[in-house]
């Protein structure tokens, strides 16, 4: 495998793994409403005797500055959505008139706000490890090549410079991300 290859594999994998990190961050709730709180959520919908998410069963708004309103498509699905909300572990109990189900996002306290920013460094360490992974496998690639004599020596110590290199512009990326989440977090 050509150099550039591994490297390209490399940066695809640590590319996967940062947008994955923002995709989990966004169901991590501040002390605002925000549909990204739910709108992901699986839902087991026992008359479609499927999965699907949130998104895909609902209307979902924010109203009245820290309410999320989600009203079903299908009326008859409004009791799986709610089972599904109690179950996720938000920490918001809905509530349902019949056709629409409201969650009030009541504000977080201190000690809240502190497990959610172990939480998030908790998230993005498990990002980092799969950035290093990348690292490692990109490493072990370039290892591979030059036993088989296609990739010379200096190759691979400059091919191994760019994935270190990659490396850390990941975690700093990962980081930052971290940075803004918990700022958000902590912001009363």
């Amino acid at each position: 495998m050509p150099l550039d290859d591994i490297l390209f594999e490399a940066e695809e994998k640590m590319d996967k793994a940062a947008d994955h990190l923002k995709q989990e961050l966004r169901g991590v709730r501040t002390g605002r409403a925000s549909v990204g709180l739910v709108d992901t959520l699986k839902v087991d919908v026992e008359s479609y005797a499927t999965t699907m998410t949130l998104k895909e069963l609902a209307n979902i708004a924010v109203a009245e500055g820290n309410v999320i309103v989600i009203k079903p498509f299908d009326p008859g699905t409004l009791k799986d959505i709610q089972r599904a909300l109690e179950k996720s572990g938000i920490g918001i109990n809905p509530q349902s008139d019949g056709k629409m189900i409201r969650l009030p996002v009541p504000p977080l306290s201190t000690e809240r706000r502190t497990k959610l920013v172990a939480r998030v460094r908790e998230l993005a360490e498990q990002q980092k490890l799969s950035i290093r992974n990348a690292r490692r496998d990109a490493n072990k690639a370039m290892d591979v090549e030059k036993k088989a004599k296609t990739l010379t020596e200096d190759d691979e110590e400059s091919g191994q410079k760019q994935v270190q290199d990659l490396t850390e512009s990941y975690c700093k990326r990962v980081d930052g991300m971290v940075e803004e989440k918990s700022k958000e977090i902590m912001e009363v």
